[in-house]
C-alpha cells in the first residue's frame, strides 16, 4: 500500500465547482462571509463604545461575535483563495491550523452560549442578586474557562489527528480540513481515536446543552408565574434571541458530529459545515440587533454621533 505521510499536502476538494450556478453561489457565500465580519465587528464596537451595554451579559455576547468573526476568517479566505487560483493544496501545519481553531472556536462557543444562559436565569430569576451572582470576576471566569476548554480540545484532536499516516489518497472531500473527515483518509486503526473523539463532542455539545435547557426550564417556570403582562414579554423577549442562536448552533453541531457513520454524507456534511460556519455567524448580529432594544438604541445613538462628525 502506498503510504502519504504528513509531510506532503492535503487536496481540498472545495465545495464548488467551476458552473454558472456555482459561480453565483460562490459570490453569494462572500458576500455573506463579508457582512457577518461587518456585523459582528460592528456589535464589538458598539458593546465597547456604549457604557449601558457595559454588563456581563454584552462582554459574553461580544465574546460570542469575536468567535463568529475568528471562524469565518479560519473558513472562508482559504477556501475563497483556492477557488479563485485553483490551487487546493493546504500545507499539514495549515491543515492542522484549521483543525485547532476551528474545534477551538466552536468548543468555546459551546461553552460561552452556556455561561449567556446562566447569566439569563439570574437577570430573570434573582434580578436582585444579579451583581453578587453574575459578577464581573465570575464573567471573565466563565470567558477565560470557555477559551482554554476549546483550546484544549482543539490541540488534543489536531495533534491526534495529525499524528496517523495517511494513504496515497490524500484528497479530502471538503472545503477545510475537518477532523472527522481527514481521519477517513488514515491508513491505521482509529477506531480508539474515533471513539474518544466522539465521546469528546458528546461532551462538548451535552453537557453545555444540558445546562441550557436547565437554564431555560427555570426561567419558564418564573416566568409563567409572574403576574405583569409587559415583565412577561420582556423576559420572553431577552430570552428568545439567545435561543434562537442556540437552536441553530446546537441544531448544525449535533447533526454533524452525533449521528452514526451509516447515515453521514460527505456532501451533506459540506452543506451543514457551510451552514453553521458560514451563515450561522452573520444571523447572530442580526438576531441580538433587531430583538433588541438596548442595542438598536447604542446603533442609532453611534449613527447620530457619525452624522453630527460629518457635518461639522
Amino acid at each position: 500500500m502506498n503510504i502519504w505521510n504528513t509531510t506532503s499536502d492535503f487536496i481540498l476538494l472545495g465545495l464548488f465547482n467551476y458552473t454558472e450556478a456555482h459561480l453565483f453561489l460562490f459570490v453569494m457565500i462572500l458576500t455573506i462571509a463579508f457582512s457577518s465580519l461587518v456585523g459582528n465587528a460592528l456589535m464589538i464596537l458598539l458593546i465597547h463604545q456604549d457604557f449601558q451595554l457595559h454588563t456581563p451579559m454584552y462582554f459574553l455576547l461580544s465574546q460570542l461575535s469575536l468567535m463568529d468573526m475568528m471562524l469565518i476568517s479560519t473558513i472562508v479566505p482559504k477556501m475563497a483563495a483556492d477557488y479563485l487560483s485553483g490551487k487546493k493544496s493546504i500545507s499539514p501545519a495549515g491543515c492542522g491550523l484549521q483543525i485547532f481553531f476551528f474545534i477551538t472556536l466552536e468548543g468555546s462557543e459551546c461553552f460561552l452560549l452556556a455561561s449567556m444562559s446562566y447569566d439569563r436565569y439570574v437577570a430573570v430569576c434573582h434580578p436582585l442578586r444579579y451583581p453578587v451572582l453574575m459578577s464581573w470576576q465570575l464573567c471573565l471566569r466563565m470567558t477565560v474557562g470557555s477559551w482554554s476548554l476549546g483550546a484544549a480540545d482543539g490541540l488534543m484532536q489536531a495533534a491526534a489527528t495529525l499524528s496517523f499516516p495517511f494513504c496515497g489518497a490524500h484528497e479530502i472531500n471538503h472545503f477545510f480540513c475537518e477532523a472527522p473527515t481527514l481521519v477517513r483518509l488514515a491508513c491505521a486503526d482509529t477506531f480508539v481515536f474515533e471513539y474518544v473523539m466522539y465521546i469528546c463532542c458528546v461532551l462538548m455539545l451535552l453537557v453545555p446543552f444540558s445546562l441550557i435547557l436547565i437554564s431555560y426550564s427555570l426561567i419558564l417556570a418564573v416566568v409563567l408565574q409572574m403576574r405583569s403582562r409587559e415583565a412577561r414579554k420582556k423576559a420572553f423577549a431577552t430570552c428568545s434571541s439567545h435561543l434562537t442562536v442556540v437552536g441553530l448552533f446546537y441544531g448544525a453541531a449535533i447533526f454533524i458530529y452525533m449521528r452514526p457513520k451509516s447515515y453521514r454524507s460527505a456532501n451533506h456534511d459540506k452543506v451543514v459545515s457551510a451552514f453553521y460556519t458560514i451563515f450561522t455567524p452573520v444571523l447572530n448580529p442580526i438576531i441580538y440587533s433587531l430583538r433588541n432594544s438596548e442595542v438598536k438604541g447604542a446603533l442609532r445613538k453611534c449613527m447620530g454621533q457619525c452624522a453630527t462628525i460629518n457635518h461639522e
